[in-house]
């Protein structure tokens, strides 16, 4: 495959930002059968000096989607467009992108669970045939022409894999679910970050701030860095586990993760609902929160934790929230004794 100089992706970021994503599969810490099954993926590909196949990430935010659609086109050494699907208003600036793409190019869409319909369709030829349907004029003149694009991969990413499309979905051919990290991932991702950052974090600060990190790459380097911030204002060499939890309390991260927001919810479910279950709708009019939040940042944690249940009728507290919140429930009566909210 004639390879082409790696050019950093088109979406901008901060510096500091893009310094601490990996850039290759060494460097990336965590997905270790994902990186296995792309790696062999990427090298079968290379030798048959073939295109790769189109890939699917899915799983809540900050896992690493878009990370690794990069690393993908960097070791592939080929060129990557990043969109989003709601960017993709019509199927004209679709057939825009597509034709400006270069052979085996990477075309990277977030969120494609919100394509339109209407891009959905010129998508199916582009993907199975590399071709593009375009309809010239209006009314009876109308005529269509199919058009030959550059072979290319395309790398959706989206948080809610249920909504796309069986068509489209189906024409993918390699399907990954992204889980959350490990506390050991999360260390071993804040030791290599604190060295980028010029800082150091002892040990059991890094376990501390693992832990507290929802298991999320994306949370932990943001809680990383306002750990920062606290130990160079307190004039400290190096952030220690006292800075850590006193950064963590005033940002209003408990022990196990939570933050206002998720004790919010929890004690809406507890205190209104007398414990659940309580419908998505109702819930989100009830914190002011909108109803995505809630099902794609919030629940999943939640959920993980076994904090909450969803049921046919909708979302219960379990006993563990009542625990972790230090409420006594009452079941036989169905009420509670509210001793302290955190």
């Amino acid at each position: 495959m004639e390879r082409n100089t790696f050019i950093e992706p088109e979406f901008k970021e901060p510096l500091l930002e893009t310094s601490l994503r990996p850039r290759t599969f060494s460097q990336y810490i965590g997905q270790e059968k994902i990186k296995k099954n792309l790696s062999i993926l990427i090298q079968a590909a290379s030798e048959r000096n073939e295109t790769i196949d189109h890939i699917l990430f899915y799983g809540p935010p900050g896992l690493g989607k878009t990370t690794l659609a990069n690393i993908i086109a960097n070791e592939m050494g080929v060129h990557v467009k990043t969109t989003s699907g709601p960017a993709i208003e019509r199927p004209g600036d679709l057939a825009a992108i597509l034709t400006n793409l270069q052979e085996h190019d990477i075309l990277f869409i977030d969120e494609i669970h919100r394509l339109s319909k209407s891009v959905e369709e010129v998508l199916y030829p582009a993907m199975e045939d590399f071709k593009l349907d375009i309809i010239i004029g209006k009314g009876p003149s109308a005529r269509s022409i199919r058009l030959d694009i550059p072979h290319f991969t395309l790398i959706g990413a989206t948080t809610k894999a249920g909504m796309l499309s069986s068509p489209l979905r189906d024409r993918f051919g390699f399907v990954a679910k992204l889980a959350f990290y490990s506390n050991n991932e999360l260390l071993e991702i804040l030791t290599h970050s604190a060295t980028t950052l010029n800082t150091s974090i002892d040990k059991d600060a890094g376990i501390e701030l693992a832990r507290r990190s929802r298991g999320t790459p994306r949370i932990t380097l943001r809680l990383l860095k306002r750990v920062r911030d606290w130990a160079q204002i307190h004039k400290s060499d190096s952030i220690t586990k006292s800075i850590v939890d006193e950064t963590l309390d005033a940002l209003g991260v408990d022990n196990l993760g939570l933050d206002d927001h998720d004790k919010k919810l929890l004690m809406t479910i507890i205190n209104k609902f007398n414990g659940g279950p309580v419908g998505l709708d109702t819930l989100a009019a009830s914190t002011s929160e909108d109803a995505n939040t809630i099902e794609d940042v919030v629940e999943p944690y939640l959920l993980q934790l076994g904090l909450i249940e969803r049921t046919p009728r909708g979302r219960i507290a379990t006993a563990n929230a009542y625990k972790h919140l230090n409420i006594k429930h009452h079941k036989e009566d169905n009420t509670i004794i509210q001793e302290s909210l955190f």
